[in-house]
């Protein structure tokens, strides 16, 4: 494949560059032409000879460049419109948090809900779930949701249980649990289901300025050098999507999955996987199996150290997966299936056995899988199930493993594992449950290492590691096979889009603890610098 003809004057060429091209065929050039927005050729930098009067000449200074990036798992509305809520990530203490919310109150008019989001009190020093009573601290006057850090858990304050009628008479809801204290009454934490109490009476914004949002946003994407999502939010993301897209504005590609509880809708219209074009398409249906490690939700085959009776929650019964995967799939409709205990990930892999054929083959993917029981590796690859994962949740999580799953810990986050089996791994971020930023799911993928030592020099659980382009691979290659756009995006190979990355560093022969410091200095789309520095 070096140095091809190319048939018409690029637009562009990028030359004396060390271009990674993650396609087996030529996984090498330091050259590429683009015509019309897609790669035209690669090769050397002979290539330079095909430029002409018009043509732009970028010479790449060594840099090395990767095929755009895709964030195969990210809640990228729920990110964008988060950037105005309270953020609570970094909060260190309780008393920190509430704080924070203090003083959004004072620049709130009374009455006004009161967001925040990424919480975490695992990192707090008592590690203690907030309250109502602690939420009224730091406003009695507005109602306010504060949704963890796993989106698997909201606190709430006394007067936004009452306006979402959250009382001791209130019954759990299918699929989540109010958490009460000894007398009955509500303490403010909602869990799974529960939290739709209390986000359902909050005022929704209108679909504009959820694409306003989103818009705003994108520049961030690619200021880490991602060029498309999958994107696993609600169905008014996809309505904004579609409207920034008419517009000629979409700034991302973007996969959608839709929500189950439009399964019956989509059937009726006849949606189907792989609907739309190269920016916006369908990529099938999103669920919940069960839910998070970090409120001990996700559903387990054995208790949760330290809690004998607790073997998390199933947010669909098997009979409920199996009757979904049948219709899902009967109509031409992918899943993705969140699944982060190992009794869920058995119960989806169990429902998955049963979904229909179809040609081609309809690519049903488990969300996060996050522990999976040895006897059950081997059938992401025998069922032909993308196990879509976000390597940072691993060195996040690594206490909290060790803390609720112990010597079980050793089947979380087993890509090495999975990957040996078979299976085809897709790479994402949870974002904003985690950083969107790529090279910190790569620094996690490859090293397992976590900044305050935790797990030893070579890293948490240090068997499951990958190399750098097994890793690179996942946000690549894997992720675009799972969204069904292989042949378009995933790797630098003429024919396919010119959507690429160029980086202050190699991050193939540099040392793998500099990863997570990678900047992203160019992201091209479709052959167009969308950010440069």
């Amino acid at each position: 494949m070096a140095d091809p003809q190319v048939d018409l004057q690029p637009d562009r060429v990028l030359f004396n560059g060390a271009i990674y091209t993650m396609d087996p065929r030529l996984p090498r050039a330091s050259a590429l032409a683009v015509v019309g927005g897609r790669i035209a050729a690669l090769g050397s930098d002979d290539l330079k000879a095909a430029a002409g009067p018009g043509t732009d000449r970028v010479d790449l200074e060594g840099r090395c460049v990767l095929p755009g990036l895709t964030d195969a798992h990210i809640h990228y509305t729920w990110f964008a419109r988060g950037l105005q809520d309270v953020n609570l990530g970094d909060t260190t203490t309780l008393e920190d948090a509430m704080a924070r919310v203090a003083q959004r109150a004072h620049t709130t008019p009374p009455g006004e809900w009161i967001r925040g989001r990424g919480w975490d009190q695992e990192v707090w020093a008592n590690r203690r779930f907030p309250t109502a009573a602690d939420l009224d601290r730091a406003s009695s006057t507005h109602p306010i949701a504060l949704v963890a850090k796993s989106g698997h858990a909201l606190a709430a304050n006394s007067l936004a249980l009452a306006q979402a009628r959250v009382t001791a008479d209130r019954p759990d809801p299918a699929g989540g649990r109010i958490v009460r204290d000894a007398t009955g009454q509500p303490t403010g934490l909602l869990l799974e289901d529960a939290m739709d109490l209390v986000l359902e009476a909050i005022p929704e914004p209108d679909v504009e300025t959820i694409a306003a949002a989103v818009e705003g946003a994108f520049e961030r994407a690619w200021r880490v050098g991602l060029t498309a999502i999958h994107d696993v939010d609600r169905l008014d993301a996809f309505d904004a999507y579609q409207r920034l897209h008419a517009r000629g504005t979409l700034g991302l590609r973007v996969v959608k999955y839709l929500p189950s509880d439009i399964l019956n809708a989509a059937l009726a219209l006849r949606l189907r996987t792989g609907l739309g074009d190269d920016w916006l398409r369908i990529g099938g249906i999103k669920a919940f199996a069960d839910g998070a490690l970090g409120p001990r939700t996700a559903a387990m085959l054995e208790p949760f150290v330290g809690e004998p009776g607790n073997l998390g929650m199933m947010t669909l019964s098997q009979a409920e997966l199996d009757h979904l995967v049948r219709r899902a799939s009967g109509g031409g409709l992918a899943l993705a299936v969140h699944a982060i205990g190992d009794r869920a990930n058995r119960a989806v892999l169990d429902a998955l056995s049963t979904a229909q054929p179809s040609t081609p083959p309809l690519r049903h993917r488990i969300e996060h899988a996050q522990i999976v029981h040895p006897d059950d590796v081997g059938r992401f690859a025998a069922l032909g199930v993308v196990a879509s994962m976000q390597p940072i949740h691993a060195t996040q999580d690594a206490r909290m493993v060790d803390r609720y799953w112990g010597e079980r810990g050793a089947n979380a986050y087993a890509w090495r594992s999975l990957l040996n089996a078979g299976a085809v791994l897709a790479f994402g971020s949870d974002c904003p449950v985690e950083d969107m930023n790529p090279f910190l799911g790569i620094h996690a993928a490859v090293t397992r290492a976590r900044s305050d030592g935790y797990g030893g020099p070579d890293g948490w659980r240090p068997e499951q590691r990958l190399s750098v382009t097994e890793a690179v691979w996942g946000f690549t290659q894997g992720a675009a096979y799972a969204g069904g756009m292989e042949q378009a995006i995933g790797s630098l190979s003429a024919g396919k889009w010119a959507d690429l990355a160029v980086l202050d560093r190699d991050i193939f022969t540099c040392d793998p603890a500099a990863i997570a410091e990678t900047q992203v200095l160019g992201t091209m789309i479709a052959g167009e610098w969308v950010f440069r520095t």
